[in-house]
């Protein structure tokens, strides 16, 4: 049932009947899978995405480039655990590239978000470098547009 998941991952408040309607399965199948992916931690969560800005809620967010020293048993993953565990982190990837690690990260002010480079994460052992770029405005995220064009904004793209 992939199509459920890709069904929850556009709309996760939608209600099982109409997810059910939507795969021509019986709703009882649906809440049973629903059931099964939460078990098995396929769905870890259900959250809305929010335009703070739209309440004019004052947050910095900064996606910071890490490199580091792998572990020579747990490679990336211990780093990378002591790195997620922090509240500030949102959201952390494994790269391939010129850096090892992307991390998220929001806080109130640059400062707060600064401090946090400096003062937790820099310092862990095996980090050695970081690069903090301060994210300016979100236009998409999770496959949703923040401010959808007015109709005479639209450009079309014909690939």
């Amino acid at each position: 049932m992939e199509k459920l998941l890709e069904l929850l991952e556009q709309d996760c408040t939608m209600p099982v009947e109409q997810l059910a309607a939507a795969l021509g399965e019986p709703p009882e199948a649906v809440r049973a899978a629903l059931k099964q992916y939460e078990k098995d931690r396929v769905i870890l969560g259900y959250q809305a995405v929010i335009d703070w800005d739209q309440i004019r809620r004052e947050t910095v967010t900064a996606l910071i480039e890490v490199n580091v020293t792998p572990q020579s048993i747990d490679g990336f993953d211990r780093i990378a655990e002591r790195i997620y565990q922090y509240d500030e982190v949102e959201s952390m990837y494994l790269m391939s590239g010129s850096f090892d690690l992307t991390v998220i990260v929001s806080g109130r002010t640059l400062r707060e978000v600064a401090q946090f480079v400096a003062s937790r994460l820099a310092p862990i052992q095996g980090v050695t470098g970081t690069a903090t770029h301060f994210i300016l405005k979100k236009y998409k995220e999770k496959h949703l547009v923040f401010r959808p064009q007015d109709p005479e904004e639209k450009e079309f793209i014909f690939v």
